[in-house]
């Protein structure tokens, strides 16, 4: 006689948690690091205007810099983002219609980022 216990439920789903968890806090240790970045160079001596802050970004590093956190913030806001439309809208085709949505607007402002970024 076979005894079976527990749920025979099998238990599958997208399996995000650790790696989306992961990449948020990675994402905003970059984040916060480049914040401290930039308020240094402002809070360096001299007048705060266009200058400084075309001379901030014009160094070659900085703009990697930049781009590199304008990507991870993007990644960031879509986890969140994404997160938001699984747990809360049931239907999905509303669902994946806002999802694709979400991923068009961040990429948007993402590309526009860059634009303003390189334009410097």
């Amino acid at each position: 006689m076979a005894i079976n216990y527990g749920s025979k439920r099998l238990v599958v789903g997208a399996h995000y948690g650790f790696r989306d968890w992961l990449a948020q806090r990675v994402t905003a240790i970059l984040m916060a690091l480049f914040t401290v970045v930039v308020l240094v160079q402002v809070l360096l001596p001299g007048e705060l205007g266009y200058d400084k802050w075309a001379g901030i970004f014009s160094h070659q590093w900085m703009k990697v810099l930049t781009f590199v956190v304008i990507v991870s913030l993007a990644y960031h806001a879509w986890v969140g983002v994404r997160d938001i439309w699984m747990d809360y809208i049931k239907p999905v085709g509303l669902r994946l219609a806002l999802q694709v949505f979400s991923i068009v607007w961040l990429v948007g402002c993402a590309g526009w980022a860059v634009q303003v970024l390189w334009r410097l």
